[in-house]
């Protein structure tokens, strides 16, 4: 077990380069695999993550099995998870790629069948997720948008003016 412990078997900066790249890779796959398997997530799904995890551990470790090495890689992916969410904070083109954008599903009752498609839904999770707020037919709903986080934000018709105009009703 001896003097390995602290001594890098790869240069440090190849370790961070290796850690961002890698980290960046995984956060870029998961935003294309879609909102909802995050918020969401089956069974398969998390083992599907679990593996990646340890598919991905040599690619960033390089072989390196050491203590330091360990805690380098560590420090990058926490720095490197601070920086992405500091720069989606401040910009929206950053924060389009990695955390996506809010998607429209039913509009005026009606389901939009292309973007459930893009988000890799069927009717049948989609009318699970509806029933968990208490809507069980689509008439209900003006708006169902599937938010960038994987949750689903309803606006209910009753919630709208009687009037016939779009908005809240007046207190």
């Amino acid at each position: 077990m001896g003097g390995d412990l602290g001594r890098l078997s790869v240069p440090a900066l190849e370790l961070v380069i290796r850690a961002v790249v890698v980290y960046l890779s995984i956060l870029i796959l998961l935003r294309v695999a879609g909102k909802r398997q995050i918020a969401q997530m089956s069974p398969t799904e998390f083992v599907a993550i679990l593996l990646i995890s340890n598919a991905v551990q040599n690619a960033m470790n390089g072989g390196d099995n050491s203590l330091v090495g360990g805690l380098l890689l560590a420090a990058v992916l926490i720095g490197t998870s601070w920086a992405v969410s500091y720069l989606t904070h401040r910009s929206r083109g950053v924060a389009a790629v990695f955390e996506g954008t809010p998607t429209l599903l039913v509009h005026r009752g009606v389901v939009i069948e292309e973007h459930l498609r893009r988000e890799h839904m069927n009717l049948h999770e989609l009318r699970a997720l509806l029933r968990r707020q208490g809507i069980h037919h689509f008439h209900e709903i003006h708006a169902a948008v599937l938010e960038p986080d994987g949750t689903l934000a309803v606006t209910r018709m009753e919630d709208l003016r009687t009037d016939g105009k779009e908005g809240p009703k007046p207190a």
